[in-house]
């Protein structure tokens, strides 16, 4: 029903979103979500989250990614494998193991470096994007452009998990003191892993808790210059979370801004201290007003061409 809507009343917005995804002239970089269209007409006012969540393949379309990681889409997305030689993609019933190509080729390289440190086989993906990604339905404010993917800290003693065994295995905390500090299951091969990710010019960052960057900038003996990828924050202490760059040409494509210059061992040393000795709450600090759910016109006008292809 969502796909026929959508035809019938914009069929002005959606070719000139198709229009948009064949020109091949260069485009200049977008760097505002601001600057990008908007949906318009009914299906502007359906929540994104359903609408994406239905969505079980790809739209066949030239790949490309729309809007930011927190508010956009992924058109001819591709599904990682569910088992490759040197990873497997977990928590299959979540259907959330596509991304855009440059996604999909980021994960087997590393995947092959894993593979090679002692003790991993290779890698334990979780959470990419939903098909067509957009907001999921559960779990992730980002994730939407097929740019991001979970990794498991769990070293990967196997390749041959079930499908079950996917749903029921769980990875492995590597935190501890509320993540001011790893704890005895962080490894030298956690360090290298990261360090392989972060040096490889696709990415952007990597979120990992505090407690890991310390450790990293602490042992980290070489170039240091890889560390300023590595962002401290929140929850990420059973996975590390890699986002790429905007792929070369996707001009509706929009770049987090990039990590402040210098390694970032203060400002991840900052974190832990707040840990240990937390600030006092300031009793005249505004309360945070709850979030609304995304809606088809808070996405770029391409997202409803995403939703309506085949």
């Amino acid at each position: 029903m969502i796909r026929t809507l959508t035809r019938l009343t914009l069929a002005s917005t959606l070719a000139l979103a198709l229009a948009s995804c064949s020109d091949d002239r260069p485009a200049p970089r977008v760097t505002s979500t601001d600057a990008l269209p908007k949906v318009t007409g009914v299906i502007s006012t359906k929540n994104a989250k359903e609408v994406f969540g239905a969505q079980s393949v790809s739209a066949r379309m030239t790949p490309a990614s729309f809007g930011s990681y927190s508010k956009g889409c992924v058109a001819g997305a591709r599904q990682l494998p569910e088992t490759g030689p040197t990873w497997q993609a977990m928590r299959l019933s979540r259907n959330r193991n596509w991304g855009h190509p440059e996604l999909v080729g980021f994960l087997e390289d590393l995947s092959r470096k894993a593979a090679a440190l002692p003790g991993w086989n290779g890698l334990y993906v979780g959470d990419m994007s939903q098909p067509r990604g957009g907001p999921m339905t559960s779990g992730h404010a980002s994730h939407q452009m097929g740019l991001d993917a979970d990794i498991w800290m769990r070293p990967t003693d196997t390749l041959s998990l079930t499908r079950q065994q996917r749903e029921d295995i769980s990875s492995i905390s590597m935190q501890r003191a509320s993540g001011a500090y790893v704890n005895d299951k962080w490894t030298p091969q956690h360090h290298a892993l990261l360090k392989a990710a972060a040096q490889d010019p696709r990415v952007a960052r990597i979120f990992v808790f505090p407690g890991a960057k310390v450790q990293m900038c602490k042992d980290e003996k070489g170039d240091r210059a890889w560390l300023s990828k590595i962002r401290p924050w929140w929850g990420h202490h059973y996975h590390f979370h890699v986002r790429l760059n905007c792929p070369r040409g996707d001009a509706s494509c929009v770049n987090q801004a990039p990590p402040p210059p210098g390694d970032g061992c203060a400002d991840a040393q900052a974190w832990v201290n707040n840990i240990l000795n937390p600030p006092k709450p300031d009793p005249n600090a505004p309360k945070p007003k709850p979030k609304r759910d995304l809606v088809m016109g808070d996405l770029p006008a391409q997202c409803a061409s995403v939703v309506a292809a085949q």
